[in-house]
């Protein structure tokens, strides 16, 4: 089986469910966005939730895509930084427990967190991210070896702002051979990156995985226009369009793909695990169409759970329907 290498900033999720946007308006965290606080700050907000009760939960973008790869059988490796703490090896240990082949380096800083609230009435999320140790990892930690070996290469999108190390990671997995995938993140990431992404997407990347907001930000275009403007510097685009599903272009073709029936509770993860489910299917060979079911698959499940772990019965669950999705005729 065809093998996938990540990288992505090693982070630990404190997840949070909220009523309402009152402490996202007291820490000045736009409803949905991702933003990034310095340690004080961190302390702070913390310190308010601590009354409201939280969940732990080994995360990072990347992490998350990984991990369900490794799940799903494919042989998964992660290339990250941690601290020398209680965080940094929960992180470790969540990806020994699921079979990853981890590089995790260790920083001088605390290992990084991100602190996602989980708001009213549409499970939105908004994150306060302290990235700490994960910060520290540069272009000369990376080296020829670490990518010896892998079919596949995933980068979080949320990495680069350190514009530096996704350069040399991208040309590193190019001398490889490797098909390389990139998740946009986040709308103001993209926003602030844009003309890096663009050079970046062009020069390096094989696929593209979007939202909605985030394809707006990369071409300010709507959904299906930015779609078409992301193929054609990439051999796939992804676009997800929350309830609505996804739609996917490879040169001419076009897939539009349904989301997968699921009670949603909290969305945390589920562009993640669709990225895990799709480029599982992409490494079989399978048609795109399928790729896109097998990620819908696996979205609708993660987001029946709080936090971006699913739990064994639903894994169990969703493997037998990938098992049939992939014995399904077109």
């Amino acid at each position: 089986m065809k093998s996938i290498l990540g990288i992505g900033n090693a982070l630990t999720d404190i997840l949070a469910l909220l009523p309402d946007d009152s402490l996202l308006e007291r820490f000045h965290l736009p409803h949905g966005s991702m933003q990034h606080v310095d340690a004080q700050t961190a302390e702070k907000i913390w310190t308010s939730l601590k009354p409201i009760g939280v969940q732990y939960v080994a995360g990072g973008s990347a992490a998350n895509t990984i991990t369900g790869t490794a799940v799903l059988g494919m042989p998964s490796g992660f290339i990250g930084k941690v601290g020398d703490d209680e965080l940094g090896s929960l992180f470790y240990a969540d990806q020994h427990r699921n079979g990853i082949r981890s590089f995790l380096l260790k920083g001088t800083h605390s290992s990084g967190r991100a602190m996602v609230f989980v708001t009213e009435p549409d499970a939105d999320r908004t994150f306060a991210v302290y990235l700490g140790a994960a910060l520290e990892l540069v272009p000369d930690d990376l080296t020829p070896e670490m990518f010896k070996g892998y079919d596949y290469f995933h980068i979080e999108g949320y990495l680069v702002q350190n514009q530096h190390l996704v350069r040399k990671a991208v040309q590193l997995a190019r001398a490889e051979g490797m098909i390389i995938s990139i998740d946009l993140a986040s709308y103001n990431v993209v926003e602030s990156n844009e003309a890096f992404l663009h050079d970046i997407v062009e020069n390096y990347v094989n696929i593209v995985f979007a939202n909605e907001a985030e394809s707006l930000s990369f071409t300010g275009k709507e959904p299906r226009e930015a779609l078409d403007e992301i193929a054609l510097i990439c051999d796939v685009a992804v676009v997800k369009i929350g309830k609505a599903g996804s739609m996917i272009r490879s040169g001419n073709d076009f897939y539009r793909v349904n989301a997968w029936p699921g009670i949603s509770i909290d969305a945390t993860g589920a562009g993640d695990l669709y990225a895990s489910g799709f480029l599982y299917a992409h490494s079989l060979g399978l048609s795109l169409q399928k790729c896109g079911d097998i990620g819908s698959m696996i979205a609708a499940r993660v987001v029946e759970v709080v936090g971006p772990k699913i739990d064994i019965p639903r894994w169990k669950a969703v493997k037998q329907e990938i098992r049939q999705r992939i014995q399904d005729p077109e």
